[in-house]
């Protein structure tokens, strides 16, 4: 077991090229030993790879694709109806997870096109939806707005940020609540440091409300207005027991000290509570329900309904290390992610695709284009056009 949880870490930093140059060795490794196959790429051909080095040839390009693609599962190298494998993350699955993410790589890495399908795509990159940033907005308790963008050091009464990161001050004998507000717009994310030590990382369009010092003695309360974010908890023994509580629309969680998500958009029909580290009781209306690590419980917010399941809670966290990990979800809810990343607006001409299934993890310093063009290349979609902040899929 320790083995194996050792090489699904190496993996998780492989995909998102953290690899050292010998854990990247560790890793062609374990695959020759999966695969025996000595056709797979070497060290120093995934080496460049990983570390964007000058483009290779086409002919290499394609012949290390092959290499990679090795596999006796050839199945897997076939998108199947109704689902696409844009690059599977699968830790039960170490082997396929490896081969599917250098499948995702030779599309988005080596840019190889189909010359037979025209790619409609303004070639303007001023119009072209970029990736998102470190940005926010603070409204102070007066109303004013502070603004944080990256690089820019901000100092408030306060707080203080580094244009990545708010960190509000510890204040003892604090009797009064003020609040603060801190937006993050689409195309943008945030973290924050909360007066009591809790962290907080905020996703694409989301604000969060917050006292800019707790009392002491009263339940540490905070309100999730909108959005995404992962809060680790200052734990209650820190604060004479005083427990955490986070507030959004149509339900409570109280926490004793742990990690967890919620994800609360105003644009979907459900509110999602994920736990990661600890225990968290969920109360709605007037049942409350506990959630134990790797549970998630999904309230339906027009009917109070709520189901509790267990999850690979990596899917759901992982936007806060830099991917989009996604698990059997429709193109239409992965465009509706990648919106707010990359802040446009998507127009289906055939609504057909709508509902193709993913399974794949996307790196969120990817390009737009790239991506579109991945999907492209698997024919889920014969065209695809950007113009200004409008995609276009058909």
């Amino acid at each position: 077991m320790q083995h194996d949880s050792h090489i699904q870490n190496l993996l998780k930093k492989f995909i998102l090229n953290q690899c050292s140059k010998q854990e990247v060795d560790e890793v062609v490794q374990y695959i020759q030993t999966l695969t025996e196959s000595s056709e797979l790429p070497t060290v120093e051909e995934v080496l460049a790879i990983l570390d964007e080095k000058p483009m290779l040839t086409d002919p290499d390009a394609i012949r290390i694709r092959d290499k990679i693609l090795a596999t006796p599962q050839k199945e897997q190298k076939l998108p199947v109806k109704r689902k696409f494998h844009f690059m599977r993350y699968a830790a039960a699955a170490v082997l396929v997870g490896v081969l599917t993410t250098a499948y995702f790589f030779k599309d988005v890495l080596f840019k190889q096109q189909n010359p037979a399908i025209p790619v409609l795509v303004n070639r303007d990159t001023k119009k072209v939806p970029e990736p998102g940033t470190d940005k926010a907005v603070l409204t102070l308790a007066n109303g004013s707005q502070v603004v944080l963008v990256n690089g820019a050091l901000v100092k408030t009464q306060n707080a203080k940020s580094n244009g990545e990161e708010i960190v509000y001050e510890s204040k003892d004998g604090n009797n009064k609540l003020v609040y603060n507000y801190l937006t993050i717009p689409r195309g943008g994310k945030f973290s924050i440091k909360l007066s009591d030590g809790t962290q907080v990382w905020l996703n694409s369009e989301t604000q969060l409300k917050f006292p800019i010092a707790f009392i002491e003695g009263q339940t540490r309360k905070v309100e999730l207005v909108y959005g995404e974010a992962y809060f680790d908890v200052s734990p209650a023994a820190k604060h004479k027991e005083v427990h955490f509580e986070v507030i959004t629309n149509k339900q409570k969680v109280d926490v004793i000290g742990t990690e967890f998500n919620i994800k609360a958009y105003k644009d979907e029909a459900n509110i999602y509570t994920t736990l990661v580290e600890g225990k968290v009781d969920v109360s709605i209306k007037n049942k409350k329900q506990r959630l134990t690590p790797n549970q998630q419980l999904s309230l339906n917010i027009a009917t109070s309904g709520s189901v509790i399941k267990n999850i690979d809670v990596y899917n759901e966290i992982a936007w806060k290390e830099g991917v989009f990990s996604f698990e059997k979800i429709t193109l239409r809810d992965m465009m509706k992610v990648l919106s707010r990343w990359y802040d446009f607006d998507v127009v289906f001409k055939n609504k057909a695709i709508e509902n193709e299934i993913f399974d794949g993890v996307i790196r969120k310093t990817q390009s737009l284009d790239e991506i579109l063009k991945s999907i492209k290349n698997f024919k889920i979609i014969k065209n695809y056009e950007i113009k200004d902040k409008e995609v276009t899929l058909e």
